[in-house]
């Protein structure tokens, strides 16, 4: 019995838990997050983001097996990216969706699949080829992993809504917003709920202006 344990393990067949310290280290990146995202605009985002990189970088090097921490990196890279704009964040996509790979092989289902609601972003955000890596195939495959793992989350539930909207299939988004608007409180996120249930609050309000223009349209057609 105990032969056939070691044996699994070193397959990599049984997960071990993930140990406090990582935990904690990915608590303080994710309050860190919430704080520059949510709190801070332009230059003094951009410079705290770059801060926040390197933060990540220590947690990635001190536990390069927990795909919380390269889960997060990514996340982090991705939100500097998004934050810098134009094609000098190109390398700061490419390298969240490095570390968001990462994390799904060494363990996808971590943090409720957060690795595949993030890449599907990119793939959705990220421009396509010849100048990017964006794939909008590859980001609906990803984001509805992502629901699968965490059917009821604010953020699988709204980041899918927004492919839905950038797809213009906005009566099926405002299905996925309300999920998410219903999504249960992380109780140690307090700060990352607030403003995503804002972003929520404003996307639902453009789902519902294209939705009501294009009754009106119907009406008058």
């Amino acid at each position: 019995m105990m032969k056939a344990y070691i044996f699994s393990m070193i397959l990599g067949l049984v997960s071990l838990p993930v140990s406090a310290d990582v935990m904690q280290s990915v608590a303080d990146l994710q309050h860190d997050w919430a704080k520059v995202n949510y709190t801070l605009t332009g230059d003094a985002q951009e410079k705290a983001f770059e801060s926040l990189v390197e933060k990540a970088n220590s947690v990635v090097k001190q536990y390069p097996d927990a795909a919380e921490s390269h889960i997060w990196r990514g996340i982090i890279e991705s939100s500097y990216a998004g934050a810098k704009g134009g094609l000098g964040a190109l390398s700061l996509a490419k390298a969240a969706k490095a570390d968001l790979e990462q994390a799904m092989k060494l363990d996808d289902t971590a943090l409720d699949g957060s690795a595949y609601t993030s890449l599907g972003t990119l793939y959705a955000k990220v421009p396509g080829w010849p100048i990017g890596f964006g794939d909008d195939d590859k980001a609906e495959v990803m984001l509805k992993k992502a629901l699968t793992i965490n059917p009821t989350g604010i953020d699988s539930n709204f980041f899918y809504a927004q492919y839905l909207i950038d797809s213009n299939q906005y009566e099926e988004a405002e299905t996925y917003l309300l999920k998410a608007q219903q999504a249960p409180a992380r109780l140690t996120r307090p700060l990352a709920d607030e403003g995503r249930q804002q972003e929520i609050e404003k996307a639902l309000q453009q789902v519902r202006y294209k939705l009501g223009n294009e009754q009106h349209a119907g009406i008058t057609h």
